[in-house]
């Protein structure tokens, strides 16, 4: 029997037997990181300003190439190998297709808010450790029979704990430099050992950190709904070094490639989990401004998404003239989840069935989810 739901970040169809099988789903983020990069790859006069990279010989040699479908499959191998043709990637405005925040600040803080409870603040939270009030999706799973132990994030960032309101919730976080649980587990043993010798400690970890932090989490426990957020991509972005971002993204890339192979052979996972991927806001469009981003940066607003599953079609690359936005992350999670949202009035209209046929959804009509001056710009 199949259906056609147009839900959330992306136009999606999706085929479901009689009975739905149990299906997990992880929210994998990287902060700031551009559209631009994502379909075009490298930029050439970036490439170039000696004044953004430290060598750009060695550089363009890394990542340059005469076309930008050339130079993005260099930066993003797997986005590009896999995703394009398994998978559904939104946000190529050179073909008209956006995804794009609904808040007004783009930064941080309101760009998570908005992905993890479905509805844009209006209201400013600016970067700090401020408990979000808003019941987000991860909050919402957490207390649904059958996943109350089993969502869990992990995050860069030390300031994800606040807008998951991670008390409230119930729900694990690990961020920042937080140490991990340790109890006779080497790796996390190891891992707080690093950690604890970088000093001062940012407000955002090393990725690679809390990549290991997760993977091995992932492997012991096995969360059926993980949120995990990447974080130097917009780190480098604010430093205006050009040549650690794209470094950032290219592992960011690596690190997808490894957690796909992993869920597609450890039978927990394998052939039930579905990858959404995001990142929180975008940044300045040009090349004088690529490095900020903000309601007064142009293309601040201006975002993508990706997404690979065994419920959806594999449409590869949007190319249709279409608007989606990042609030619909939270309705996304729970349709491939299987999830209806009729229990919670907070969630009341995540995960709404739209009988169209449509691939098009006007932003006049998306639905929504009922209701960093910062220790640093993010």
């Amino acid at each position: 029997m199949k259906y056609l739901w147009i839900v959330a970040l992306f136009s999606i169809s999706v085929s479901y037997a009689q009975t739905t099988p149990e299906r997990n789903v992880f929210i994998i983020t990287t902060d700031g990181f551009r559209w631009q990069e994502v379909f075009s790859g490298a930029d050439p006069v970036l490439l170039s300003d000696i004044n953004r990279v430290a060598d750009t010989a060695l550089c363009k040699q890394l990542f340059d190439a005469p076309t930008p479908e050339e130079r993005r499959r260099k930066l993003l191998p797997f986005f590009w190998s896999v995703l394009a043709t398994r998978g559904q990637l939104n946000g190529n405005q050179n073909y008209q297709n956006k995804v794009q925040v609904a808040n007004p600040y783009k930064i941080s803080y309101p760009g998570y808010q908005e992905m993890l409870t479905g509805k844009a603040n209006n209201r400013l939270s600016p970067n700090w450790p401020i408990n979000n009030p808003q019941t987000t999706v991860l909050e919402h799973i957490q207390s649904i029979e059958g996943y109350t132990g089993k969502v869990a994030a992990f995050s860069s960032w030390n300031i994800i704990p606040y807008i998951i309101n991670e008390k409230k919730a119930g729900i694990p976080v690990n961020s920042g430099y937080e140490l991990l649980v340790e109890e006779g587990d080497t790796l996390n043993a190891l891992i707080n050992q690093v950690q604890q010798s970088i000093q001062p400690a940012a407000a955002t970890r090393n990725d690679m950190l809390t990549y290991s932090a997760a993977r091995n989490y992932i492997e012991k426990s096995h969360p059926k709904v993980l949120f995990l957020g990447f974080g130097e991509t917009d780190e480098f972005a604010h430093k205006n070094q050009y040549d650690g971002y794209l470094q950032k993204a290219h592992q960011f890339d690596q690190f997808i490639a490894d957690l796909w192979y992993y869920v597609q052979t450890d039978p927990f996972y394998k052939n039930n989990t579905t990858f959404i991927i995001t990142t929180d806001h975008g940044r300045g469009k040009y090349a004088r401004n690529w490095n900020s981003h903000g309601f007064w940066v142009r293309g601040s607003g201006d975002i993508w998404s990706a997404m690979i599953g065994p419920d959806l079609q594999p449409l590869g690359e949007g190319k249709t003239n279409e608007t989606h936005l990042l609030q619909h992350t939270a309705a996304t999670v729970l349709d491939m989840l299987g999830i209806r949202s009729n229990s919670n009035p907070a969630l009341i209209t995540l995960g709404t069935q739209r009988e169209s046929s449509l691939s098009v959804l006007p932003v006049t009509e998306i639905p929504s989810l009922g209701n960093k001056v910062p220790q640093k710009e993010k």
